[in-house]
């Protein structure tokens, strides 16, 4: 466990920093990190002893709240922090409410602008779903000599911007494990092969959960099929319920609270007493 001071001002501990992330890529020590989207799923995370956390800069705190020690890296949505100053500021911002990284999608002048405060800055390279029609269309980058010699000049760009570690989607493998060799970029990959420093998948992903998983996925768990049932059995239950009511087997003697006998006599006698209402 690291000890360190939060860019919030914070004395804390980690099980990684950036350091160790550098580190861990020297010595070619492979690394885990998955998306969680709320509290619940980051402590199953944690509890798992994966790495890194990859989550919304909307739920920083909540999630630093329920995995304290776990690397988390805020990521910047596209339709976010769109001017450089946005982007800044919702990086300050992220990092004062307890993350240790961010990653944003945007220009090489935004990273420049966030990594100048010394923020730990992650960007994006290879496939961009929301981009993706100007490679017409979802389709993995670098199975090109020069595709891959194109993404090697922008690891360059992005080292002299200042980012540390770089997402690479959906990148041919051998084209990333070559590339690698002469780039000081921690990579993050997903479906990447095993090219990667950090092998990134989103939890509903790995967890089952997802209907239609992408091709690079892979499902270790059964949450979909468990929701399913879930589902269901809540059907089954609001149908029985309702045909108890309408039958008036519910409520019943077990589940109904009754007076004593003879306090019940006594409210009697004292209805019976009142004076009729007038209406």
């Amino acid at each position: 466990m690291k000890h360190i001071y939060t860019y919030g001002g914070q004395y804390a501990q980690r099980h990684l920093t950036v350091g160790c992330i550098l580190k861990n890529k020297a010595a070619g020590k492979r690394m885990t990190q998955v998306t969680a989207f709320d509290a619940e799923e980051a402590a199953a995370a944690a509890q798992a002893q994966i790495d890194t956390l990859t989550i919304g800069t909307d739920t920083v705190e909540e999630i630093r709240t329920a995995a304290p020690n776990i690397f988390i890296t805020a990521a910047q949505a596209m339709r976010e922090h769109v001017t450089e100053d946005d982007a800044l500021g919702g990086a300050i911002d992220a990092m004062a409410k307890g993350a240790d990284a961010i990653y944003t999608p945007r220009s090489l002048s935004h990273i420049e602008r966030i990594a100048r405060e010394g923020i730990s800055v992650q960007a994006h390279s290879g496939l961009f779903p929301a981009r993706s029609t100007q490679l017409g269309g979802m389709r993995t980058v670098g199975k090109t000599a020069a595709e891959a010699m194109e993404l090697m000049k922008y690891f360059r760009q992005l080292e002299d911007a200042g980012a540390y570690a770089v997402e690479a989607e959906c990148v041919a493998e051998e084209a990333l494990t070559e590339i690698s060799k002469h780039s000081s970029l921690v990579t993050v990959t997903i479906g990447g092969g095993s090219s990667g420093d950090i092998i990134l998948s989103y939890m509903s992903d790995l967890s089952g959960d997802t209907p239609n998983p992408p091709r690079h996925a892979r499902a270790f768990g059964e949450v979909g099929r468990i929701r399913a049932e879930l589902r269901a059995e809540r059907a089954r239950a609001l149908q029985a319920y309702r045909a108890a009511v309408m039958d008036r087997s519910f409520p019943d003697a077990d589940t109904t609270v009754f007076m004593p006998s003879d306090e019940l006599e006594k409210l009697r006698e004292g209805l019976d007493k009142l004076q009729p209402v007038h209406r």
